[in-house]
């Protein structure tokens, strides 16, 4: 059986999605009723990474397991590999980030990242990591903004990422939990090129058809702004990542996507061109086009 978790998440809900049908699938979530649009054929359980004895349910028979987690001051991975390797699991897939190969990365998320793929890898449990640069779709926290005023509003607009599409991202992984040859491998996954807000914004405003304008935000302007959304630790650490993507830290892209899955990564235009109307004046209500949850996956790590 295969497990779960983050599945009312970006990646969790496209892995879901993409597994194979006949496979044993069971996913875990605190509220199972927000995944049971995408999870039609996997068993849902109610589970919690602070509930031992919930958590050791989820588990019971479980061979692999797909394993998301973003409290970044918590030990929720911990609890979770300390769990699973009782409840004898054999394989664990991680979601981690790509800054953790950045030795000038040093910010609290970078380090918690790093001390949990540690963990993993002391663990006894197959293992396997995935180190996505940031997701196009946090380009969804745009929406409102080009709805409402045609701007989009971005910290350093003219700094690269090469940001990947979180479907290719979904579907690495549903190879790397069905299919043998990953374990003990850690695989940096981007997008074709790096590419900046400012392009970001000039090819949603064609697909919109419609003037959009990047307004360049200060560092204290994005701090109040991030500030209002993450607790402030969280909040300095991306003011630190997106001072190291404007130093480049983040332009280097990897054909990992193409070398596991056998196609080449999707462009941002691709990813933007399915989900154009989520910027769109009749913006669909669905929690799949919804920006990113705090606190969820940092935007630039």
């Amino acid at each position: 059986m295969i497990l779960v978790t983050g599945a009312t998440g970006t990646v969790g809900r496209e892995v879901v999605r993409r597994l194979p049908a006949g496979l044993r699938v069971r996913v875990m979530a605190r509220d199972p009723a927000r995944v049971a649009g995408a999870a039609r054929t996997a068993e849902t359980v109610a589970g919690d990474y602070r509930r031992p004895h919930a958590l050791a349910r989820a588990l019971a028979g479980v061979r692999t397991a797909f394993l998301v987690t973003t409290d970044f001051t918590g030990d929720d991975d911990a609890r979770f590999v300390h769990a699973a390797r009782s409840a004898g699991v054999r394989r664990v897939v991680k979601l981690s980030a790509a800054a953790v190969l950045d030795p000038e990365a040093d910010d609290l998320i970078t380090r918690w990242q790093r001390a949990s793929e540690e963990l993993l890898r002391d663990s006894g449990m197959e293992w396997t990591l995935l180190r996505p640069r940031s997701f196009m779709s946090n380009t969804l926290s745009w929406a409102a903004s080009i709805r409402s005023e045609r701007v989009v509003r971005a910290l350093y607009g003219t700094s690269v990422n090469a940001c990947v599409d979180p479907r290719d991202l979904a579907e690495v992984a549903v190879r790397v939990l069905t299919e043998d040859g990953h374990a003990g491998k850690a695989y940096t996954l981007t997008g074709p090129r790096a590419i900046s807000a400012g392009e970001q914004t000039d090819q949603l405003g064609r697909l919109l058809g419609v003037p959009l304008r990047l307004e360049e935000l200060s560092p204290e302007q994005a701090r109040a702004g991030l500030g209002a959304r993450y607790p402030a630790p969280v909040a300095e650490a991306l003011l630190r990542s997106a001072e190291r993507q404007r130093a480049g830290a983040k332009a280097q892209v990897t054909d990992t996507v193409g070398e596991v899955t056998g196609r080449p990564a999707g462009a941002f235009r691709a990813w933007a061109k399915d989900h154009v109307q989520a910027f769109g004046p009749s913006a669909p209500s669905s929690p799949r086009d919804r920006p990113p949850r705090a606190p969820g996956r940092p935007a630039s790590h």
